[in-house]
């Protein structure tokens, strides 16, 4: 019997709870609370979140940290046989950039109505042209996921209605 290659759940959610801490760095930093790793074999081999206030770049998103650093761990640019774990859905940058990697799988938390480009927005993983196909697994830990983007901007929102108030 040929074992299945997708993890089991109990792996994924360790992981994804590795990438909600690091969505806790952001938010720490002030900037949208999004986190990702990557993991091959049931190690770390890349990890990152949000920064682009921070680092000046509008690149600087959580999975295109997190696939940074695994690249350059890994000495390679290719990614295969790699679980990508995140805690927003990813937007149609981050899919383009997972797919140029060869990530093989993508676990994500909280969809993103918004800017969603696995299930929510748009389904660019589906698109033919594509010459790489991503498994996906969406929804996971969705609720802490969604907590805490919903009670960063919730913040946000009050501090800008404090500061109003005080000019």
């Amino acid at each position: 019997m040929k074992e299945s290659l997708t993890p089991p759940p109990a792996n994924d959610e360790y992981w994804m709870n590795r990438a909600l801490a690091l969505a806790a760095q952001a938010a720490a930093l002030g900037e949208v609370p999004v986190g990702a790793v990557v993991v091959i074999d049931g190690q770390e081999v890349g990890a990152g979140f949000n920064k682009p206030i921070s680092s000046c770049d509008p690149t600087a998103h959580a999975e295109i940290c997190a696939l940074r650093q695994a690249a350059a761990y890994l000495n390679n640019y290719r990614l295969s046989g790699a679980t990508l774990y995140v805690t927003l859905e990813p937007c149609t940058m981050c899919v383009g950039a997972i797919v140029h990697s060869r990530i093989s799988r993508v676990v994500y938390g909280a969809t993103e109505p918004k800017a969603g480009a696995v299930e929510s927005a748009r389904r660019t993983f589906d698109e033919p042209h594509l010459n790489w196909r991503v498994e996906t697994r969406g929804g996971l830990l969705a609720e802490p996921c969604s907590r805490i983007i919903s009670e960063f901007f919730s913040r946000r929102r009050e501090l800008r209605r404090q500061s109003a108030k005080t000019e």
